[in-house]
């Protein structure tokens, strides 16, 4: 399964999230969106809009995945280097890895980031 994971700031709009993922995507076939549990409700319409299914992740979930990258800001709100790739990997599963790191929409309001299942 591969899952695009999100990390955005309060007040995000949907175009910021759309062009974090066409960053992201490079033609990956995504088959879920996965958030943090607590801004699982803002990612809905995203979700919706694409018909795909949301994965709210735990903090303690993002907290036992390996990102790639590291900001300063998600390690003090989650503790973790990046929340859209700790979304994506804890969503894609055991054995997950990221098929494409972190990107910031052009705002700076979200990030995407994309994880492959281990387990096809």
């Amino acid at each position: 399964m591969i899952v695009a994971g999100f990390g955005f700031r309060e007040g995000v709009e949907m175009s910021s999230l759309k062009n974090a993922l066409e960053q992201a995507a490079c033609d990956a076939k995504v088959a879920a969106v996965a958030v943090p549990s607590d801004k699982a409700r803002t990612l809905a319409p995203l979700a919706r809009a694409l018909g795909l299914p949301v994965v709210a992740v735990s903090s303690n979930d993002m907290r036992k995945t390996s990102p790639e990258t590291v900001s300063q800001a998600a390690l003090r709100a989650y503790g973790t280097g990046s929340v859209a790739e700790a979304c994506a990997l804890a969503a894609a599963g055991p054995g997950s890895r990221l098929i494409a790191a972190r990107k910031i929409s052009n705002d700076r309001m979200a990030t995407c980031a994309i994880a492959e299942g281990g387990n096809p």
